[in-house]
Formats: C-alpha cells, sequence, structure tokens
C-alpha cells in the first residue's frame, strides 16, 4: 500500500493531497497558517508532499536524505515537463 501512495503522489500529487486530507489526518497541526497548504496544492503539490513527509518521517529533522528529496520534489515541480503533463 505504501508503494501504490508513492507512486500515485508522484502520478498525481494533488489528487493524493486531497485523499489524504479527506480520510486522515495528514495535515493537521502541521501549518500555523492555512495559506501555506494552499499555496503548495496550487504551485508545488510534490514538495508539499515531500514537506509533510519530513515533518512526519523524519520529526522535521532536515538531514542529508530529506534535503535530497526535497531538491528532488522541486525539481519535478518546477521541470518544463510539467506543464506539458498537465496539457494531456
Amino acid at each position: 500500500m505504501p508503494c501504490l501512495m508513492v507512486l500515485l503522489a508522484l502520478c498525481i500529487p494533488r489528487v493524493v493531497i486531497v485523499l489524504l486530507w479527506l480520510f486522515t489526518q495528514w495535515f493537521t497541526g502541521l501549518f500555523s497558517n492555512p495559506l501555506w497548504p494552499v499555496l503548495g496544492f496550487v504551485f508545488l503539490p510534490t514538495t508539499l508532499l515531500w514537506y509533510t513527509a519530513v515533518l512526519h518521517w523524519f520529526h522535521g529533522q532536515w538531514t542529508l536524505v530529506p534535503i535530497v528529496g526535497i531538491v528532488i520534489a522541486l525539481l519535478i515541480d518546477l521541470s518544463p515537463a510539467s506543464g506539458r503533463r498537465a496539457w494531456r
């Protein structure tokens, strides 16, 4: 099941965010301002998912693996191919 969520997160991160928000308590208490998750949902969904994963799984410790993960998530969100994926 976790592998399926990872594949969904890479393919359709906004759907995963909505499912996590509707059916779990994944985002509860992570953000002091509700504007940040909304902006993350609109502009950087993969980065938002990885940031919340770091807060949950790594307890907010920004070591080597979380930093590499956030860089990869940013590259996925900011890649030129992401605009082409949205059109198809």
